[in-house]
């Protein structure tokens, strides 16, 4: 599952990439929205294209919480036992049944850009973060859905997750393991916004495979894990060479 993020390019390079401006409802500065290392306990606020407004970019909290929820109330829901992990993912095998999915899987779902994001991997009783991005312009298009607070003043996010592809796998094998993001083609990734799909489009559109090929995957850095340490720089993205993985076979491939 994806908890820890990155999204490290100006909102004019997202804007150039994607063929959209930012929203003038909001202000947003080109250096805004950038970091190397978003936690999603956190509940930051990430840029992302929304079907209501698919030539746009707009901020939204990243943690999905139900629409009877009034904007001011949001923190005491994160605040709510598992709450606050709960709702970063979203299965996508019950987007079309869970109550807090199934409001917003036809008329809310988005794009959210990312640099990369971060997933754990476990050998000899020692989590070592691995950073996944795009080998060639470093951007992942992941699918997400949203909801709006009952007084209309908050939005937030959630990411789709399925059963993990071969790379995921075998390196995210901790906690719970074998689930992946969806993350959407680059030549779909705007079917994902249209606003006549009906059901079986939307699940052919999760259910195509990614291109493994296309995606970068190494050790970084295990500041990662630490609460104490304010990870948020550029160095958290950057590859580290761990001794011991020269012992693990099982993700010698990815090295």
């Amino acid at each position: 599952m994806c908890y820890e993020a990155s999204q490290a390019r100006k909102v004019k390079k997202l804007e150039e990439h994607y063929g959209v401006i930012r929203s003038e409802k909001f202000s947003i500065a080109d250096n805004d929205f950038m970091n190397y290392h978003l936690r999603g306990v956190d509940h930051p606020e990430l840029l992302v294209i929304p079907q209501e407004s698919k030539k746009e970019l707009h901020p939204m909290i990243w943690g999905i919480v139900p629409s009877y929820i009034a904007g001011f109330k949001i923190n005491d829901y994160y605040s709510q036992g598992k709450n606050n992990v709960y709702c970063l993912n979203a299965r996508s095998e019950k987007m079309f049944t869970y109550d807090l999915y199934k409001d917003s899987i036809y008329t809310k779902r988005c794009i959210i850009p990312l640099t990369g994001f971060f997933e754990p991997h476990r050998f000899m009783n020692t989590s070592y973060p691995f950073y996944f991005t795009d080998k060639e312009n470093g951007v992942l298009s992941v699918a997400g859905i949203y909801s709006e607070s009952s007084d209309g003043g908050v939005r937030t996010l959630t990411m789709l997750t399925k059963k993990a592809s071969k790379l995921f796998g075998t390196i995210h094998n901790s906690g719970d393991k074998d689930r992946q993001v969806v993350l959407l083609n680059p030549d779909l990734q705007r079917e994902w916004l249209r606003d006549d799909l009906n059901q079986n489009h939307i699940q052919e559109l999760v259910d195509i495979s990614y291109d493994d090929s296309t995606i970068s995957s190494y050790p970084v850095n295990r500041d990662l894990y630490s609460n104490k340490i304010d990870s948020n720089y550029q160095y958290i993205i950057q590859k580290v060479d761990y001794p011991e993985l020269a012992f693990n076979t099982e993700i010698q491939e990815y090295l």
